[in-house]
């Protein structure tokens, strides 16, 4: 359960914290909604921080969804009965409000339903035409389903290479990006991918990357999975070639659809490995032939999530409707908040509770906050202690390396020696298994984690000040 607060003091932490951000004031939509839709929180006494690893619904959207199948009788698209007809009517009235969303032409880019942001990076993967002389680019700060993608290309003989990040703001400096896109340039297909936001720390990589990188030759893939839930995205501006998003990070409702927004120029350059229902306009037995369909089809496998999907408008909708704007603001004053306050939190000798990743400001960094706790004599405390303790307090967190091995290295002070020395130990190499107490046991006495506090739609300040005062108690 929840400790309880000194109530007198949080609203006298709030008042101070909203004269410090007069901004967070124009957000206020978001506090009706958290009353509105988003009840249960309070009901529960739940402070969620976890925003980055999924978005929370909103209980008008489910209301709306529950009402739309209530009311009407749905097939599986592909058909031209009168069910199916109106399925693949609301699945291309899906299509179209992504579209509208990102602000992407419909005669540029192509919206192709997948299961999530994983799904939409594996299909650039297997079916980009890597081959000898060809690049793989990629920055240190990447999710495991953007390094994934270099199996693909090391398998076809291209080079893979990663751009480094620099301490203390965990960014690649913009001469060193230069650099890399400039001197690896080496095929005809070249790839480089990174994120527009740190699933790790935060930290938000320039858009200016596309197109800097398009001009070099390189063909870009944009993760989009951690950005796209409390920043906007024109893609009327910047104009990746693959963009990679889940549905329920945005606005938590449905779980299972995601997105690979691709230009149809760049689609054409794709060869599948495969093919399934749906993806073909032909296949034979006999005659041993298949053709692939042309644009979306060609890469939706089978059956969509066809009775789902409806709800991806119902999302986006909701998303205008509160604005995006509203949930960009408040996330930044909640974050920078945590940011000058985290610091404050010693021990009596002087030292810092809060070790943070990344820059201690809210300068090009979205509403995630990741640090480790430290004890008095500088010993790491446990991220698997914290998130336990937060758990009884009633709040959700995440802690870990968060699927982003480079940038948890990079904050974490992990070498490439012990790393190596770690992985060629003889019961590794040949059980050719690997246990988090393997790994414990090889970087002994530092991290092998860290700890992540994410805001979004439905966050407000006493969310943030529960944080605070939990790890106040730390040094208490």
């Amino acid at each position: 359960m929840a400790v309880n607060l000194d109530e007198a003091a949080l609203l006298q932490a709030e008042r101070e914290f909203r004269e410090s951000h007069p901004e967070y004031e124009t957000t206020s939509r978001c506090d009706e909604l958290r009353e509105k839709d988003f009840a249960r929180l309070d009901a529960a006494d739940h402070a969620y921080l976890d925003y980055t690893g999924g978005g929370l619904y909103a209980a008008s959207q489910i209301a709306r969804h529950q009402q739309m199948l209530a009311d009407n009788v749905f097939g599986n698209p592909h058909s031209v009965n009168p069910t199916s007809l109106a399925m693949t009517d609301l699945c291309e009235q899906a299509r179209k409000r992504v579209h509208k969303f990102f602000r992407a032409s419909e005669e540029e880019y192509a919206v192709i339903f997948t299961s999530n942001a994983s799904h939409a990076l594996k299909l650039v993967g297997e079916s980009y035409p890597f081959g000898p002389g060809d690049h793989y680019l990629m920055t240190f700060d990447n999710h495991n389903s953007v390094n994934g993608i270099r199996e693909y290309a090391k398998a076809r003989g291209a080079a893979v290479s990663y751009i480094p990040l620099a301490l203390p703001n965990m960014r690649t400096p913009m001469s060193e990006f230069r650099n890399y896109i400039r001197d690896n340039r080496t095929g005809n297909n070249d790839l480089f991918a990174y994120p527009a936001q740190s699933n790790f720390s935060g930290v938000q990589h320039p858009l200016e990357y596309i197109g800097e990188a398009q001009a070099e030759g390189w063909d870009v893939v944009l993760d989009a999975a951690a950005y796209v839930p409390t920043n906007s995205l024109d893609l009327s501006v910047h104009k990746p070639d693959f963009m990679a998003l889940s549905f329920y990070k945005m606005f938590g409702y449905p779980t299972g659809i995601g997105a690979l927004v691709a230009k149809r120029s760049k689609l054409a350059k794709l060869r599948r490995p495969w093919f399934s229902g749906g993806t073909i306009t032909v296949a034979s037995v006999q005659g041993d032939r298949y053709y692939m369909a042309e644009g979306e089809a060609a890469f939706e496998d089978g059956t969509l999530n066809y009775l789902t999907i409806p709800a991806v408008t119902i999302g986006l909708d909701y998303l205008d409707e509160v604005g995006m704007e509203n949930i960009h603001e408040r996330c930044c004053c909640l974050a920078d908040w945590l940011l000058h306050e985290l610091p404050k939190i010693r021990w009596s000798n002087g030292r810092p509770l809060a070790r943070i990743y990344g820059p201690c400001t809210t300068n090009h960094r979205g509403g995630t906050v990741t640090m480790n706790f430290y004890g008095p004599n500088g010993e790491v405390i446990d991220h698997l202690r914290v998130e336990e303790e937060a758990a009884r307090d009633n709040i959700s967190i995440r802690t870990g390396c968060f699927c982003n091995p480079g940038g948890g290295e990079v904050a974490l002070d992990l070498t490439e020696n012990e790393l190596v020395g770690c992985f060629t130990q003889p019961h590794i190499v040949e059980s050719a298994k690997f246990t988090p107490e393997d790994f414990r046991m090889c970087v002994d006495g530092k991290s092998t984690g860290a700890v992540r506090v994410s805001f979004g739609l439905a966050s407000n300040f006493r969310d943030a000040y529960r944080f605070v005062q939990f790890a106040r108690r730390f040094v208490e």
